[in-house]
């Protein structure tokens, strides 16, 4: 079994680097994950006691008093550390222009999801999952489609 310190590659390109113990994370370490965000915790027996999600784009997630997007305050990340555009430029997500949508598919933030196959696949045409019916739902009430103009989109 692995031990001490080093890394391992999950199948899902989700890499983890820190201590081992009995073959299971524990002490101090990291997972990052395929889109640049990264959970830094230390583990006991393969389980975090205490950690922290650090987004790609440096947003650090906050147990307590987290305000990010929360109805009063709905800036971007992006936004936020960069201020907002002119007046009549949206700004449509936190990526900064938007990721071009293949025709017929939504922007569901972690890829792109074809309602005709219940497919999500990452921004790199990987597949991610098979959607169900509530996720497939939200995604058609919520996220951007190909086609839909700035002016057209509504959340």
């Amino acid at each position: 079994r692995m031990e001490g310190h080093g890394f391992y590659q999950l199948p899902t390109g989700t890499e983890y680097r820190g201590a081992l113990w009995d073959g299971m994370f524990h002490g101090e370490g990291e997972l990052l994950f395929p889109d640049g965000s990264k959970y830094r915790a230390l583990w006991h027996r393969g389980v975090p006691t205490q950690g922290k999600l650090i987004f790609a784009d440096g947003l650090e997630y906050e147990e307590k008093e987290w305000h990010y997007c929360d109805g009063y305050d709905r800036r971007f990340y992006s936004e936020i550390r960069s201020g907002f555009k002119p007046p009549g430029i949206p700004q449509l997500t936190n990526v900064d222009p938007p990721k071009t949508i293949p025709e017929g598919c939504y922007d569901c933030g972690d890829g792109f999801y074809n309602p005709e196959t219940s497919v999500v696949v990452d921004y790199k045409f990987r597949f991610l999952r098979n959607a169900d019916n509530d996720e497939h739902e939200w995604i058609l009430r919520t996220c951007r489609k190909a086609g839909a103009g700035r002016g057209e989109h509504t959340p």
